[in-house]
């Protein structure tokens, strides 16, 4: 099974990294989801939340503004000016 490999970073520490079978997160154009084999972009990361589906099927929040979303080749790196890890379901 194809999976992603996600980085969520603020400007600073590290929040959270591993592998996972979506992404979601707010823009500034709006919401994207990201699934495994998604073409390359780099979009402004707008405020909101950021929901990461676990590959074991958990999910992973966290609230981040300002900064980047940046995917290419099965990874997503989410560069935000402040983040903090939300409750895992």
């Amino acid at each position: 099974m194809a999976e992603l490999a996600v980085e969520i970073v603020s400007e600073e520490k590290a929040i959270w990294s591993g592998a996972a079978s979506a992404v979601s997160a707010r823009t500034v154009n709006g919401e994207i989801g990201i699934l495994p084999g998604h073409s390359p972009m780099l979009a402004v990361l707008g405020d909101g939340e950021v929901v990461v589906r676990t590959v074991d099927g958990r999910t992973v929040t966290a609230q981040a503004s300002g900064g980047f979303f940046s995917v290419d080749h099965d990874r997503v790196v989410i560069a935000a000016s402040s983040a903090h890890l939300g409750e895992a379901a």
